[in-house]
């Protein structure tokens, strides 16, 4: 079948995009799916910093490549042995597929899924194969989803299916942001209540990490970063205090906290951001970081304080997430008032404004832009 996808040809191009258009909107050939794989109407797909980062060349992947991760739609057809599912199911796209079988699905960690991490890498579904197409060859998949476009085929195991009530235009946050910030909050660093909580960088996972501090029940939870529009979003989200990211800020959170906080979390995906948020956590304490900078950063580590003040440093992937068991339950946290991501949509866009719309995810302008298919 065909389909209309933003496709991106060539890393770098220079800002802004709504000139330079380094995504362009094609009309590719989707082929139906295979075994274990699933056709999917994208009903929203949000902008995020992955995309970004593949755009800019931070995160290089092969291209060409059909860009866009966070989605929801709904099943339109089923490939051989997929049972269960159903066409006509709402669906939300999760960028890590699993196989199930590797070690780490095994322990139960299905974000560190081997199989599913090098076919990301590969620009390939879980398979190892491609499904779309053009002219010239086969067009790459975004982490398994690349669902800037009409349709798309993905594997089984990159989606979760959710109920039909939920909109999906706001079901689409729970793919990456929801998950890979609250999941950093209470999965990774098991934030407890009572604990003091900072969150360094207020992008749409920074902020969905603000919203999982207060649900945890957190007694402090400080926002910092740059701009005084999300500092103010911060503290209508639940924030305790906001603190400009300057040179003094960290000095400003030791003493709001009496020597620094329990948890630290980094969503900026900056090496500067990511010493701030060691320097801001108590001696015991704990640094969380999701950013991703570009491959070749380096974190130089005090080995000496790490040991002598047991501090712990940990990495989250997609939020430590078990994707079918938390998406279900961080929507419930939702429906009951308690987990209110859709205050992280900043507004929509048509396929056709995509570039524009990374021109103001890049600037800061913007949280979370939601293109909308089903508008």
């Amino acid at each position: 079948m065909k389909i209309e996808a933003a496709v991106l040809r060539q890393r770098g191009a220079p800002l802004p995009y709504a000139d330079s258009r380094p995504l362009a909107i094609e009309t590719l050939e989707l082929d139906p799916p295979g075994k274990s794989e699933v056709l999917v109407r994208i009903a929203a797909a949000g902008l995020c910093h992955s995309d970004l980062s593949v755009i800019n060349g931070d995160r290089p992947r092969p291209v060409p490549m059909a860009l866009g991760h966070e989605a929801a739609g709904v099943v339109e057809a089923l490939g051989e042995g997929v049972d269960d599912l159903a066409v006509g199911d709402h669906v939300v796209m999760v960028f890590m597929p699993s196989c199930g079988h590797c070690l780490p699905c095994a322990e139960g960690r299905p974000a560190l899924c081997g199989p599913g991490a090098a076919a990301n890498g590969a620009g390939t579904l879980l398979s190892g194969g491609t499904r779309l197409h053009d002219a010239g060859g086969a067009v790459h998949h975004h982490l398994g989803c690349s669902a800037f476009a009409s349709h798309a085929v993905v594997s089984r195991r990159s989606l979760v299916r959710i109920d039909a009530d939920l909109p999906l235009h706001e079901a689409a946050l729970f793919g990456c942001a929801v998950l890979t910030g609250v999941g950093a909050v209470v999965n990774t660093a098991a934030v407890k209540a009572g604990q003091t909580v900072a969150v360094i960088g207020l992008g749409g996972v920074g902020l969905a990490a603000v919203l999982g501090a207060v649900a945890a029940g957190a007694a402090q939870v400080i926002a910092v970063d740059l701009s005084d529009d999300k500092l103010a979003l911060a503290r209508e989200m639940g924030a305790t205090a906001v603190v400009k990211a300057r040179a003094e800020a960290v000095d400003h959170v030791r003493t709001l906290t009496n020597g620094g906080c329990d948890v630290v979390l980094e969503m900026a995906g900056s090496v500067r951001a990511l010493e701030s948020a060691v320097a801001m956590t108590r001696r015991g304490g704990t640094t969380v970081t999701a950013g991703l900078p570009p491959p070749d950063a380096a974190l130089p580590v005090n080995v000496v304080a790490l040991v002598g003040e047991e501090r712990t440093l940990k990495g989250s992937y997609i939020g430590t997430c078990v994707p079918a068991r938390d998406i279900p339950r961080y929507v419930a946290l939702y429906r009951a008032g308690r987990l209110p991501v859709d205050r992280l949509v900043s507004g929509y866009l048509t396929l056709a404004d995509i570039n524009r719309g990374f021109d103001d995810l890049h600037a800061g302008r913007a949280v979370r832009q939601i293109v909308r298919f089903d508008a």
